[in-house]
């Protein structure tokens, strides 16, 4: 049996500019041209039961399934794939702040999106834990 051990690390977070919005489209669904603006995060995940596209909400139109209002906070550096322990360390203690967290993973790094009206505890839990973060 072969045992992995998470060492803890002290990680940076920082506000990316803009709020964002969650919109889940129809698993059969084109990509729409607004989904592919520029900006400095965006993400298109499908599966078999949904699209779900994560944008800035000023390029989602009306009238769509989608959840606004979200900060996202992008962990500072790059992670390689046998690193253990990155997004537990910053999701448990959000968790255990009662922040819900949105959390996707790019080759790099992680993104993790909560709720505006949740940054400020957000801050807090992750600050408590060892973190640092960095808003606008």
């Amino acid at each position: 049996m072969t045992s992995t051990r998470t060492t803890f690390r002290a990680l940076t977070l920082s506000e990316l500019p803009d709020s964002f919005a969650v919109v889940q489209l129809p698993a059969d669904s084109e990509i729409p041209g607004w989904a592919l603006g520029s900006a400095e995060f965006s993400a298109l995940v499908r599966s078999a039961g949904e699209l779900s596209i994560i944008v800035p909400q000023g390029q989602v139109p009306g009238g769509l399934k989608s959840v606004r209002d979200w900060a996202c906070l992008r962990i500072e550096g790059t992670f390689e794939f046998t690193e253990t322990g990155i997004l537990a360390s910053v999701a448990a203690p959000l968790a255990a702040a009662g922040v819900g967290i949105f959390a996707v993973s790019t080759w790099d790094t992680d993104y993790l999106l909560v709720r505006r009206e949740q940054l400020a505890a957000a801050r807090e839990a992750l600050e408590t834990a060892g973190h640092r973060v960095n808003l606008l």
